[in-house]
């Protein structure tokens, strides 16, 4: 990203959106969608200007011409600040992004890349020429899956003490309530019991722990062996993910598209193999993988 549009920029003025690059056209020659028969590019950011071709060199960056007042930096804090608004904006970068990667191999550029112009998007976009074409060419015939983990369902649901009422668990009442004789007395040794138990019951909580930090590392092995290049993110927080399940392994694998039925073979092994829970979401453009060489 180059930086904001002028704050003080003439009402009618515009700023250069860039949304991805690729090549001019594909092995085969095929053209982008508005140059087809097909559907024309999504909307993109704005409906004052078409989404379109801008050629650098032997590349090419899809862009579009947007209002510079809708992309001042206070206008974007601003948007940022709203979760609606931010989506909204997220999923017409993303509908470009998608529709010109079912053409061409196409590295996804961040939400909000800017310039002021066209020139200024030609020359900086130039002087990184090489990396992309290197990029383009590692891409080309691949998609990106995700694959995360969640921790095994019994380990989750084991509270302090290792009781669940969520399962419908009953819990073992601390010593000196049920443990008592017909006297009201505790039983003989009952604290002493308890204690054990409790012990007991947190070193099993840690090995089922730390089995399923295993079955991550399996999964990531496994899939690492069927990719051509994998990246292994941080987890997300429950509040992100919506499950109530913690994550124990976030990760991103670039498969090649004639290896996609392999990819799902392994998975439904690993889902027979391993407790923990695993979700795969793709295919994806190979948005985490744009800026490697």
């Amino acid at each position: 990203m180059t930086g904001f549009a002028d704050r003080g920029a003439a009402p009618d003025s515009t700023v250069t959106y860039a949304f991805a690059v690729c090549r001019g056209e594909d092995a085969s020659g095929a053209p982008l969608p508005e140059d087809a028969s097909g559907p024309p590019l999504p909307p993109g950011l704005s409906a004052e200007a078409p989404v379109r071709e801008l050629r650098f060199g032997a590349l090419t960056a899809i862009v579009q011409e947007v209002p510079a007042a809708d992309f001042t930096e206070e206008v974007w804090r601003q948007r940022l600040s709203d979760r609606a608004e931010v989506e909204r904006c997220a999923r017409a970068h993303h509908a470009v992004v998608t529709a010109v990667a079912c053409f061409r191999p196409t590295i996804p550029l961040a939400l909000c890349t800017l310039y002021r112009d066209d020139r200024r998007a030609v020359e900086a976009l130039g002087r990184d020429e090489a990396r992309f074409a290197e990029v383009l060419d590692r891409v080309a015939g691949h998609v990106e899956w995700g694959v995360k983990v969640y921790v095994r369902p019994e380990e989750h649901t084991s509270g302090p003490d290792g009781a669940t009422s969520a399962t419908g668990a009953t819990t073992r009442p601390a010593p000196g309530t049920a443990d008592r004789g017909s006297a009201g007395t505790p039983a003989p040794g009952a604290g002493r019991a308890y204690l054990a138990e409790r012990r007991e019951r947190q070193r099993s909580r840690v090995r089922r722990h730390e089995e399923t930090l295993r079955d991550a590392d399996v999964v990531d092995t496994t899939l690492r062996g069927l990719a051509s290049a994998a990246r292994r993110l941080q987890p997300q927080h429950q509040e992100l993910t919506g499950d109530p399940r913690p994550q124990i392994l976030n990760a991103a694998y670039l498969v090649a598209q004639e290896r996609t039925a392999e990819l799902s073979a392994a998975v439904t092994a690993l889902r027979r193999r391993v407790g923990a829970h695993i979700e795969v979401t793709g295919p994806w453009v190979p948005y985490s993988f744009a800026g490697e060489v």
